[in-house]
């Protein structure tokens, strides 16, 4: 199989998983970075009308679970003292920006990696904490929220897969087919999250399930 050095890590890599790892990184990036985008901006309006109209009904305010004014007005909307979507219109077109410039075979420095895999680190970790406050604190759901979700974990899976491929994250000579195993089967991470993640939510608001739908 042919192999390529990896002018960023000084590492040995087979042309097609190398290939394969660097487009998927790069569409998930800009895709994600941009859906993020236009989520975290509709909850910012959303959130401007319900300050200014207490009386307001979001337009993701669907039914008593999927109802993104019942998580609005919640101390968790504003984990760090402003509404929660300033967070990712701040950070999010940076990740589609980062995205782009990879998928036009732009090459970044190490840090320019290592500070998005701590970005989205942070996030993925926020994240499931918001997650968790959902499904058992607050026990509603926003749809626009759960599109963040995804595109998250999207975004940390693939920009560590990226790092660890490429050597940015260091990892011991042994190691390495782990990490190739993991290039290979890319999807399978996401999907099984993705699954996991339905099963909660449908465990969680079960009970709500079943009365909506008799």
């Amino acid at each position: 199989m042919a192999t390529v050095l990896d002018t960023e890590s000084g590492q040995e890599l087979d042309a097609p998983r190398r290939t394969t790892v660097d487009r998927a990184a790069g569409w998930i990036l800009a895709v994600t970075g941009v859906l993020g985008t236009a989520a975290a901006f509709t909850l910012a309006v959303e959130k401007i009308h319900l300050l200014t109209d207490p009386s307001y009904t979001p337009t993701c305010s669907i039914n008593p679970v999927l109802s993104c004014g019942s998580v609005m007005i919640t101390e968790q909307a504003s984990a760090f003292g402003f509404p929660n979507p300033l967070l990712g219109l701040g950070t999010f077109p940076v990740v589609a920006t980062l995205g782009v410039l990879l998928l036009a075979g732009v090459r970044l420095p190490r840090w320019v990696w290592l500070g998005l895999q701590a970005g989205v680190t942070f996030a993925v970790v926020f994240v499931h904490w918001l997650m968790f406050q959902s499904l058992y604190r607050i026990g509603a759901l926003c749809p626009y929220c759960m599109l963040v979700w995804v595109a998250v974990v999207l975004m940390f899976w693939y920009t560590t897969l990226y790092n660890l491929r490429h050597g940015h994250l260091r990892t011991p000579a042994r190691a390495r087919p782990a990490v190739d195993l993991l290039v290979d089967v890319h999807a399978v991470g996401p999907a099984l999250w993705l699954l996991v993640t339905v099963v909660l939510i449908a465990q969680a608001f079960w009970t709500q399930w079943q009365i909506m739908l008799s």
